[in-house]
């Protein structure tokens, strides 16, 4: 294929292996999609319904969200979360759930970082009282147990990191639930439960497995303390 220059050559260079490397990486990254607002929706997306169930209402509630899968088959793949669905028989919270549903599918569409979105659904109390949740995890709300469901989906998707104990910690907290538990002169754990029957709420974690052991408050769930 040849082209004709119209005007006169002053000068020229000789791209080196590097430069071509550099240039083709460069164009390879510009090529690279991120999400945004703009990105259209497949005609199928891959998603995950988890089921909610609560003490204050017969009827459960299913959370599904649905995934779009960007760069698909490249180094950059990425799974995001594309939008939300939330469906019940119960038609009392009809209309904040819908409103709730239509705004958290637009912070995932609009990209960035929305993980802020967990800790700000699961902040939110109710005035009526929260519930616990067989284990021991107490809940302040519906809402707040949404929160807690997009964080395990985005923990799923490695958006979100799962905390973890480390060996050592987790070690520990094991011999003293063990001392504890022999000790205790307290009745025996109910089923639903997998912590002394008079644990208190952990305030990191949410779990009813706090207790006093050498004069510190612990958390046998979560390992925090309020003596480091």
């Amino acid at each position: 294929m040849s082209k004709k220059i119209e005007s006169k050559i002053v000068s020229y260079k000789v791209s080196t292996e590097e430069q071509t490397k550099e240039a083709a990486a460069k164009t390879a990254e510009s090529n690279i999609i991120q999400m945004h607002e703009k990105v259209s929706r497949p005609e199928a997306l891959a998603g995950s319904t988890y089921k909610i169930k609560t003490p204050m209402s017969d009827h459960a509630l299913y959370l599904t969200i649905n995934d779009i899968i960007l760069n698909e088959g490249t180094d950059h793949e990425l799974r995001r979360p594309f939008e939300v669905f939330i469906n019940s028989k119960n038609m009392d919270h009809f209309q904040w759930i819908v409103a709730l549903t239509r705004v958290i599918s637009a912070v995932f569409r609009k990209g960035g970082d929305c993980t802020f979105l967990v800790e700000e659904l699961k902040a939110v109390f109710d005035p009526q009282g929260g519930y616990f949740k067989p284990g021991g995890k107490f809940m302040p709300s519906l809402v707040a147990e949404i929160g807690w469901a997009i964080e395990d989906h985005l923990q799923k998707i490695g958006m979100l990191k799962k905390p973890e104990i480390p060996e050592h910690q987790q070690k520990i907290m094991d011999e003293k639930r063990a001392e504890f538990e022999g000790s205790a002169a307290a009745p025996a754990a109910s089923e639903s439960s997998d912590f002394p029957p008079t644990a208190e709420v952990c305030k990191k974690c949410s779990v009813k497995a706090v207790i006093l052991m050498d004069g510190c408050m612990t958390c046998l769930n979560c390992g925090d303390s309020k003596c480091g």
